[in-house]
């Protein structure tokens, strides 16, 4: 595996940041990405085995493009695109005003448009080298709950888009996405009205911490028939 590529897009912190360490681990060669937080990537990178470093907004089509093409340009392939990057802004879903048509749009943008984005100016990397796409959704796209209406909204989609992918590109390209509940990151640490929902209500009596949804994106990776699923890693919350 050792000259296999992965892109983790959104990865200089959080979920994303774990997805990168652990494909690294795994032997993968990572493609690190981020918006603006350019020192710690480049930071990461020099700590990752033969890892790199691109930074775009892929809330910017015109941004977003090009970066399959710079990592193509620094590594030569491109076996694996985890979609990871994301945005959420809390509004209380009773407060539809507050959800204005342009946050609509941001969280779109980032949330569905850019991933769909990427894997298209990256098919004909992935075809060749039979890779995969692993796309970072949320409980909230599968239960009516999340940050906001937008959010959870802009995330059903792309796990209906992950499956559309999965039988456009199939058998060449296989396209999964993961699911996590409340994961505990820097964003969620102010959150502590959900932190008691998966303390006291999930079977597992804890959030996911990023390192849980790191292996289970490494092992839809490392599983070579596995296409069109929506896994859903919340400890167990949607059975309650």
């Amino acid at each position: 595996m050792s000259e296999r590529v992965a892109l983790v897009t959104g990865s200089t912190s959080g979920i994303g940041a774990a997805i990168a360490r652990r494909l690294s681990r795994d032997g993968y060669t990572v493609a690190l990405h981020s918006r603006s937080s350019a020192d710690v990537g480049n930071r990461m990178a020099s700590e990752l085995n033969d890892a790199s470093y691109h930074q775009a907004d892929l809330g910017d089509e015109t941004a977003a493009r090009p970066l399959i093409e710079s990592v193509l340009k620094h590594h030569g392939r491109l076996d694996v695109l985890v979609n990871n990057a994301g945005l959420s802004i809390r509004i209380p879903h009773t407060d539809l005003k507050a959800a204005t048509p342009a946050l609509w749009r941001q969280m779109l943008d980032v949330n569905l448009i850019s991933p769909f984005v990427l894997v298209a100016e990256a098919e004909a990397a992935l075809r060749a080298a039979k890779g995969c796409v692993v796309n970072i959704g949320t409980h909230a796209g599968v239960r009516p709950k999340g940050s906001s209406i937008p959010y959870a909204a802009s995330k059903a989609a792309l796990h209906h888009v992950t499956k559309l992918l999965a039988l456009a590109l199939g058998p060449d390209i296989r396209v999964n996405a993961v699911a996590p509940g409340l994961v505990e990151t820097p964003m969620t640490a102010n959150w502590p009205d959900m932190l008691e929902i998966w303390k006291t209500r999930s079977p597992m009596r804890r959030p996911a911490k990023p390192e849980d949804i790191a292996d289970l994106v490494a092992a839809l990776c490392a599983n070579d028939y596995v296409t069109g699923e929506i896994v859903i890693a919340d400890g167990g919350l949607n059975l309650t």
